[in-house]
């Protein structure tokens, strides 16, 4: 595993300077930089819409009782997606955006999902009590009766 992690660390910083070579050959250093900022201010965009849907459909299923575990992974998953969106390259946004699509965020979670284990010990429940009685009175505090103890 860290090898993978320091292969990762060493190649995509010397992929992402290819892509920006390239690209700033092909439409000029300011266009280039000019893209770079507007992936990450359109992906922080589409990545605050997904995040509030994910966050309602958690909110949906803890109402019903049940664990919000799908909506759980695609939350960690839009982490995942706004950090590589926010890396200023192209290949770092690409892959930001794919994590986006709905679609292909659940199906890696579904691909990883096997690998991993939850055990669950209780049922989150949340019931509303509509018919609380409601007692009314004072409190009394004699500050004298302390001081005789």
């Amino acid at each position: 595993m860290f090898r993978v992690l320091l292969l990762g660390f060493l190649l995509i910083p010397l992929i992402e300077i290819y892509f920006l070579i390239q690209v700033g050959e092909m439409i000029g250093a300011g266009w280039t930089i000019l893209a770079i900022v507007a992936t990450a201010v359109i992906g922080v965009n589409l990545l605050r819409a997904q995040g509030a849907a994910t966050l309602l459909r958690a909110q949906a299923n803890m109402r019903q009782g049940s664990l919000p575990a799908m909506e759980m992974m695609e939350g960690i998953v839009l982490a995942a997606s706004g950090m590589l969106l926010l890396t200023p390259g192209f290949f770092t946004d690409f892959f930001g955006f794919i994590l986006l699509v709905p679609f292909c965020r659940q199906s890696l979670i579904r691909s990883i999902g096997g690998k991993f284990t939850v055990h669950s010990q209780a049922r989150y429940t949340h019931q509303a009590n509509h018919d609380s009685t409601i007692i009314e009175g004072e409190i009394v505090d004699n500050k004298e009766d302390r001081h005789l103890k």
